[in-house]
């Protein structure tokens, strides 16, 4: 598949990259995995001289010679004698870029911390003695978003406060995931962009597989994702894992209650048999896996709160690939297929809803976008969408098919509202597979 947008992300790591011919510029870039990180970097730079070193969990040792090596044949700098601490390497590296200016890249950069604690610390102290009289543009890349918010955002460690520029790389956006599916199937039907949105949410890594395996429609998209061989069965362990370490076990059981629609604490506490506030709090704030969703415009500290996934991919893998690894150690595919089959309309009911919140929000004409229901979890509102510069409204039921939308009993759940939403002029919409 061809390189898509990334517009914003590649103009800032130009001017970064022109900033650092005058000084030295570091720069953050974290994304989940898949994202595309590694083709945004690298795309980045295919006009000037650079360095792109991947942090393996080698020892650091093996880890150094292999840099070193990529160092003389990208750079052609040649370093005398085998280099055997990053810290050392770091060094020549950055009196290179006294005389040079080049790119940087280095890729999985929290790994570095289960090679050597001490590597962030020597970093620091290179990075402040040199910075001004250097010429290198230093991109630090990560996928493990709870260890490099430990590195950068901590105010104890080394490197906090020395970073220029931060890029938080997001999943492609709507308009995107409907230009990449137009390029590869002209004729594609809603439901066939809604299953792309279903089992990718925009990171392009799946987007891609899909896109090269000719996996245009609906049909070809769910067969992929449930054959034998796909990554798509194996990915979520393999992602999520490396986050969670030894606690992983109470971390999944949670996720996928909450896929299967346990949305609230005391439903997930009744499960797993004890207090999960603090596991709740770890996948909202620290792994960003998961989010509160309370009723728009409630009142700061409000109990009224459903947790959901925010990972598109994650939440179908919850629901669907990580309950029945059994069908699918037995190669029993063509159960697991017939139940998707079956629990495909229902499930990406919910979806459509998400996908138009996320459409909206993209639009740029709102400035806060989800749901509303009341306390006893009646006169529920699909998507209410806010623009609270200019007072607006728009309040959407959602169904996939169009035929079971209800204006009026949309009318009749707006006498439902809060006070706090008479400030407003509302419009009401209904939307559909149609409207996609």
């Amino acid at each position: 598949m061809k390189f898509y947008d990334r517009t914003t992300e590649l103009q800032i790591l130009e001017k970064n990259w022109q900033q650092s011919d005058n000084h030295s510029m570091m720069t953050t870039l974290i994304g989940r995995r898949r994202i595309g990180k590694t083709a945004l970097l690298l795309k980045s730079v295919e006009q000037t001289p650079f360095l792109y070193l991947y942090v393996s969990k080698d020892n650091e040792q093996v880890l150094c010679r292999k840099f070193q090596q990529q160092a003389e044949a990208a750079l052609d700098l040649q370093l005398y004698g085998q280099v055997e601490s990053f810290g050392s390497l770091f060094k020549e590296l950055m009196r290179y870029a006294e005389t040079h200016h080049y790119t940087l890249i280095i890729d999985e950069f929290q790994n570095l911390l289960g090679i050597n604690p001490a590597i962030p610390g020597e970093i620091q102290d290179l990075w402040d003695r040199n910075k001004d009289k250097t010429r290198v543009n230093l991109i630090l890349c990560g996928s493990i978003y709870s260890m490099m918010k430990r590195i950068f955002d901590h105010s104890d460690q080394p490197l906090f406060g020395r970073r220029d520029s931060h890029i938080r790389l997001l999943p492609f956006g709507i308009e995107t995931l409907k230009g990449i599916l137009a390029d590869h199937n002209p004729e594609y039907k809603p439901d066939d962009l809604l299953c792309l949105y279903m089992l990718t949410g925009g990171v392009a890594k799946y987007v891609a597989l899909l896109m090269d395996a000719h996996a245009v429609t609906k049909q070809k998209m769910l067969n992929y994702a449930l054959s034998p061989d796909s990554p798509f069965l194996t990915e979520g362990t393999e992602l999520l894992i490396s986050e969670f370490g030894r606690d992983y076990g109470t971390y999944f059981s949670i996720l996928q209650l909450i896929a299967g629609g346990m949305t609230t604490q005391s439903e997930i506490d009744g499960v797993i048999r004890k207090n999960t506030g603090a596991y709740l709090n770890n996948l909202n704030e620290d792994y960003l896996f998961i989010s509160k969703n309370t009723p728009l415009l409630s009142k700061p500290g409000a109990r009224n709160i459903r947790w959901q996934i925010d990972d598109c991919f994650l939440r179908f893998w919850f629901r669907f690939v990580y309950p029945y690894q059994g069908l699918i150690e037995s190669n029993q595919l063509g159960l697991l297929k017939q139940y998707v089959t079956d629990n495909y309309a229902q499930f990406t009911g919910r979806t459509l809803e998400r996908y138009f919140q996320d459409k909206a929000m993209q639009t740029g004409k709102f400035t806060k976008v989800g749901n509303w229901w009341d306390r006893k979890g009646k006169n529920e509102i699909d998507m209410v969408a806010l623009n609270e510069f200019d007072w607006t409204c728009l309040v959407a039921e959602i169904k996939r098919n169009k035929d079971r939308i209800s204006l009026k009993d949309l009318q009749d759940k707006l006498l439902a509202l809060p006070s706090e939403f008479s400030a407003y002029q509302i419009q009401t919409e209904g939307l559909s597979l149609e409207e996609m």
